[in-house]
């Protein structure tokens, strides 16, 4: 992920003057920068609190403490990182062209990237499992999706996660086999470029990216087509009305929050998919993909975490009821959290 960018020589400067290895800095016009500056802002402020509100709301609204919102606020927690840690300094190293930080804070920020992209896709990928069971199995659902099952699910979720990230950067495996050729054509101070290898790139990409996305459409596809049976089945039984309307608005409720989560989750693939084609194809074609289209597909990505939470506003009346109440500060009220958000 090389973010350096291409300029023409005229406004060609150098992050340290002083060092013989500076990288080049390119300065954009202020009629280029300040619209993006508050572009990338705004992106980063919903990010960051239109996914505050959906952890508040899940913590403090005893109702909404369900498996399903457990994963919801892992997903919740992971896209609040994202937006507060790494969305800002990525937002002035694309604007700046330079990173003033220092090396270790660059690995940091890197590795925090890679590992809240990989924590986001992964809890999807368990959340996809719990809507499996809650449609296609629902009599197992409750014995099968437990909370504490939910809480091993985001442990592994984590746990994998931080590995992938923090150990492929700080042990260097994202430049094995290469290099000599980073140190030499790459590196340069005032950078923070996450180069890989074609193995490194095909490796934490297939197993951060599509593998969990290919299983979850898997998933989602199978649920669809079990959940038109069964709609089939509840219109065709008349035998006991009163039961058949039960199941028919059960069968409904779970229906809607699948579509709800399938959304998110076709949302998700959709901001990352560009960006992780390119980044398995670029050490393909000798890294000839412009550093600029890279930068920018992996904000696309980056813009995702700011969707989340306007999906769950639009499509579930519940959230939205949840969010006004913590805006107008509702909460601090007696037994606030035993709010029955399922009522008009």
């Amino acid at each position: 992920m090389n973010y350096s960018h291409p300029g023409t020589s005229q406004n060609l400067h150098f992050c340290y003057e002083s060092s013989n290895k500076s990288c080049p800095q390119y300065i954009y016009s202020l009629a280029v920068r300040v619209p993006l500056y508050i572009f990338f802002s705004a992106a980063i402020l919903l990010t960051v609190f239109g996914n505050l509100l959906v952890i508040i709301a899940i913590v403090h609204f005893k109702q909404l403490h369900t498996p399903t919102n457990i994963l919801i606020l892992s997903l919740a927690i992971a896209d609040f990182l994202l937006g507060a840690i790494v969305m800002p300094p990525s937002m002035v190293r694309s604007l700046e062209t330079c990173w003033y930080l220092g090396n270790l804070f660059c690995k940091f920020h890197s590795s925090s990237a890679v590992t809240l992209c990989t924590a986001s896709i992964v809890n999807l990928s368990f959340i996809s499992i719990d809507r499996y069971y809650a449609v296609c199995q629902p009599l197992q659902y409750q014995t099968k999706i437990t909370n504490c099952v939910t809480l091993v699910m985001i442990l592994i979720c984590w746990s994998l996660s931080v590995v992938t990230g923090f150990g492929m950067i700080f042990l260097e495996l994202n430049i094995w086999g290469i290099e000599d050729f980073y140190y030499e054509n790459i590196d340069c101070v005032g950078g923070c470029t996450m180069f890989q290898s074609f193995a490194s790139s095909f490796t934490s990409s297939t197993v951060s990216f599509y593998i969990p996305g290919f299983i979850m459409i898997g998933i989602y596809r199978k649920i669809f087509l079990i959940a038109k049976r069964q709609a089939r089945s509840i219109q065709a039984s008349g035998c006991h009305k009163a039961n058949s309307e039960r199941r028919k608005t059960q069968s409904k409720m779970e229906q809607k929050s699948t579509k709800t989560l399938a959304i998110v989750m076709g949302v998700f693939l959709s901001c990352w998919c560009p960006f992780f084609l390119c980044n398995i194809i670029d050490p393909v074609i000798g890294y000839s993909i412009p550093p600029l289209l890279l930068d920018t597909l992996a904000w696309v990505g980056f813009l995702n975490s700011a969707f989340n939470p306007l999906i769950y506003a639009f499509f579930y009346s519940w959230f939205r009821k949840a969010f006004i109440t913590i805006i107008f500060c509702e909460i601090y009220h007696p037994n606030s959290s035993r709010t029955n958000l399922f009522t008009n």
